[in-house]
């Protein structure tokens, strides 16, 4: 299980370094240039006289270091997701196997626990640790020692529920994300409408376009970051669910497969 923390942790160390990386380079050397020129060519039109709106492209949008920062923690959070997701989804096909070879009819003695733990016990060692294996071996090792059903059962479903809370636990930091991204956006809200406020003057002369400019930064990035705390908590809420599912799925699988063969 400590392994198994600290690899996950390494894995998300380099996500974050990772998604820093590509972000960055994507806006140094594509997303900014390509703004700057759009709104430099829109400025030209706009000093020339000519009837002109200003078209707000993907790259003017986005342009902005709040927005980069709602991107590099979007790619961040949807690591973080998929790693659990994958274990999850590594999880739900043990469920799908026939772990417990009981043959229908059969009845499980106190004494025949330890034979029927050393096919859970012969798992590899990374399968042994996922909550099925480990939710029978308990269950296989507390019926050895006490022979009572109920206390089986007991344990059974507390492994489960400690499972659960886990599980919940270890998305904090996907919350976390969830809810900086839209305060990242309202930063760079702050920030633009203090800009504007500050460039007051020059509208005053009939100069307007540092305000626009100061504006659309300020809408522009609570507006990235709005759309991006939704796909995050779509995605979020996915992954709980599956997640909520695998630990129904393994009480069950005891259930059907473990408790209802045992015998006093």
């Amino acid at each position: 299980m400590k392994q198994r923390m600290s690899s996950e942790f390494i894995y998300q160390l380099f996500a974050l370094l990772i998604a820093v990386i590509v972000v960055h380079a994507a806006y140094v050397g594509a997303i900014r240039p390509a703004a700057q020129a759009q709104i430099e060519q829109q400025q030209a039109l706009q000093a020339s006289g000519e009837d002109y709106v200003p078209q707000r492209t993907l790259a003017v949008v986005i342009r902005d270091l709040e927005q980069e920062a709602c991107f590099i923690l979007l790619i961040w959070a949807l690591a973080i997701m998929g790693y659990k997701g994958r274990r999850t989804m590594a999880e739900q096909a043990l469920v799908e196997q026939r772990l417990l070879d009981i043959p229908e009819g059969t009845s499980v003695l106190p004494e025949d626990a330890r034979e029927y733990s050393r096919s859970l016990e012969a798992l590899p060692e990374q399968e042994q640790d996922y909550l099925l294996p480990r939710t029978l071996l308990a269950a296989l090792q507390r019926f050895a020692t006490t022979g009572n059903i109920q206390a089986v059962s007991d344990t059974v479903k507390e492994s489960c529920e400690i499972e659960a809370d886990r599980l919940d636990s270890e998305l904090s930091m996907v919350r976390y994300i969830a809810w900086a991204i839209p305060s990242i956006g309202f930063i760079g809200t702050v920030r633009g409408i203090g800009d504007a406020l500050g460039q007051a003057y020059k509208a005053v002369e009939g100069d307007i376009s540092g305000v626009t400019v100061s504006l659309g930064v300020a809408f522009n990035s609570t507006f990235v970051a709005l759309v991006l705390s939704i796909i995050i908590m779509f995605c979020l809420h996915q992954l709980q669910l599956s997640q909520e599912r695998l630990v129904l799925d393994c009480q069950r699988y005891a259930d059907k497969r473990l408790l209802r063969h045992l015998v006093n």
